[in-house]
């Protein structure tokens, strides 16, 4: 993997400019990589309706990072601009979990700041607060390690020049059995260095993309084993003087579940074992997807690979699944179909249908 490294303050600078005063609202994105209110659930939607309206028209986010099983859990938002993940996650963490949003822009900052009293009053708790510092800092910032339950971030590690740094920060903080969720940006190939210097372009979340494949190298190296891929969809850019300037390239949002468990293999080995989900999770009575390889039905024997036994088995996913062959020490070799094309379901074939024992 080679990227020529970027002047990092340069680009910092840049993005603190681009969001800070450059984009004053959600209509001056100039692509739809940053913004996808269409990804909201149906069923969050009224808690967005719940939210102050400079923070909602404030945000560029790539739609909604919303894992489930949140209640009274602790989250760490990365990027959280103006607050509206952090606070619309307030909602579904509710008086025992808590919030943390951070952020670099002083200016984003200071609009979710400006309205915590007001959505304190609106949820009748105050459980969120705000850190300005750097993602790739994170040591610097006010926080235990291995304190949060799950990490998110929306539309916002592409926008790092040390992504490396990003991840191993947010290893550091999690809990074990704890999960990064997010949502970002990815592209088909390497990006040229002619691009990742073009302030518009990495501002509109694009030329700061990761080659996919780049991604999870960089995510192994900072010791989360088996990326897994929760859904994803092809950019469109639409303006024409940004589409002429990426030419061939092409661009991805997707969400990916890295799970902090130390004893992952590096590959999808069977171990003979299986699980059934027991449809307990709330808004999910009749199946639940731990990936977009593994859709598990109410009630129905799933086997599953090593690593997808132990997500299950050491997250908190745990109380909703019956596990089959726990402690198994048999070895079946890998899983069939687990291979190394670009997983995006928008450019390769179908995914496995729920209910196959396909890994990946």
């Amino acid at each position: 993997m080679t990227r020529t490294p970027l002047n990092e303050a340069a680009v910092q600078q840049a993005v603190q400019t681009y969001y800070g005063s450059t984009l004053t609202s959600s209509a001056d994105l100039r692509t739809n990589a940053c913004c996808d209110a269409s990804a909201v659930p149906a069923a969050l939607r009224p808690l967005l309706g719940r939210l102050h309206p400079e923070v909602l028209s404030r945000y560029y986010g790539c739609g909604l990072v919303c894992p489930p099983l949140l209640e009274g859990a602790r989250v760490l938002d990365l990027g959280c601009g103006s607050g509206r993940d952090a606070y619309l996650l307030a909602q579904l963490v509710g008086p025992g979990g808590s919030v943390v949003g951070v952020d670099m822009t002083a200016e984003q900052l200071a609009v979710a700041e400006s309205h915590r009293v007001f959505h304190a009053e609106a949820f009748g708790y105050d459980n969120v607060r705000f850190l300005e510092g750097f993602i790739e800092q994170l040591e610097q910032l006010d926080l235990e390690p291995a304190s949060f339950d799950v990490v998110i971030s929306n539309c916002v590690v592409n926008l790092s020049t040390d992504k490396l740094a990003v991840l191993r920060g947010v290893r550091r903080l999690l809990k074990p059995g704890g999960e990064f969720h997010f949502a970002d940006v990815y592209a088909d190939r390497r990006v040229p260095q002619a691009l990742q210097a073009d302030p518009v372009l990495y501002g509109e979340c694009l030329s700061g993309a990761l080659y996919w494949n780049d991604f999870l190298r960089l995510a192994r190296q900072a010791g989360f084993a088996d990326p897994r891929l929760a859904g994803d969809r092809p950019l469109e850019i639409t303006d024409p003087e940004l589409a002429a300037r990426t030419g061939e390239l092409r661009f991805f949002s997707a969400t990916y579940r890295l799970f902090n468990i130390d004893s992952l293999e590096d590959a999808c080995e069977d171990h003979g074992q299986a699980v059934i989900y027991k449809g307990t999770i709330p808004g999910h009575p009749h199946r639940v997807d731990l990936d977009i390889h593994h859709s598990f039905e109410t009630g129905r024997v799933f086997a599953v690979c090593g690593n997808s036994f132990k997500m299950l088995h050491q997250s908190r996913l745990a109380p909703h699944f019956s596990f089959i062959n726990a402690h198994s020490s048999a070895h079946f070799g890998l899983f069939p179909g687990c291979g190394s094309v670009m997983p995006f379901t928008s450019a390769t074939a179908a995914p496995t249908t729920a209910g196959s024992s396909s890994c990946c």
